[in-house]
């Protein structure tokens, strides 16, 4: 998170550690229902709607470098069953932790005088703003990560025809006769040879009957 980022406290994701001071082992515990950003969750496959409560659950522990928040974010995802893409609805439980460091504090939690010196660190540690902190980054990575890929509405959900596209799970007896296509080409052989057969028959029979009438 940019140092420079200013924070809103009336956003429901942003959170205040006033309370907890800087007293390494301080705890505070909060519990909040907010509004579910939009695209929270995996794109185009399985994620809680816009606007859909989210339920949170944090801890908040003060520690020498920051504040470590441990939390759970429980919602409801919808998505799509990627077997027979019947819409689907499933209870989401996202489990995360995070360290919030003080901006002018290392891992040990010694003061120093310039933060972010180190450029590569910065970009992988999240920062207290004037004690607040933005859990919707937090949030959205451990959404992503509790969510399935390849979300299906039932364990066993037998998907749909190959053939034909119905739902299996509509019509389990659901089949189509299978034609080999070896086989197939060996009965036209067949249907040509008898075809053929005929045709030698027929003329057989007529060269019989010329031969009966020379006979006379």
């Amino acid at each position: 998170m940019a140092l420079n980022a200013r924070l809103d406290h009336r956003n429901p994701l942003v959170f205040d550690t006033h309370e907890l001071g800087r007293r390494p082992g301080a705890l505070q515990r909060l519990t909040r229902t907010v509004d579910a950003p939009k695209d929270l969750g995996i794109k185009g496959v399985i994620g809680v709607p816009e606007g859909a409560p989210v339920e949170l659950e944090l801890r908040l522990e003060s520690v020498m470098e920051g504040v470590l928040v441990t939390g759970t974010a429980r919602a409801a995802a919808e998505g799509e069953c990627v077997r027979c893409l019947e819409p689907l609805e499933q209870e989401l439980a996202a489990e995360f932790q995070e360290m919030f460091s003080y901006p002018d504090a290392d891992d040990r939690g010694r003061v120093i005088a310039e933060p972010g010196d180190d450029a590569e660190d910065d970009e992988d540690r999240l920062y207290l703003e004037d004690g607040l902190f933005d859990l919707e980054p937090v949030l959205r990575d451990a959404v992503v990560l509790a969510l399935p890929m390849q979300p299906v509405c039932r364990e066993d959900c037998p998907g749909l025809c190959a053939e034909c596209g119905a739902r299996l799970a509509d019509d389990p007896d659901h089949h189509h006769d299978a034609v080999d296509i070896r086989w197939a080409a060996l009965q036209g052989l067949a249907g040509t040879m008898k075809d053929g057969e005929k045709d030698e028959m027929s003329g057989a029979e007529a060269e019989a009957g010329v031969d009966e009438k020379q006979e006379k």
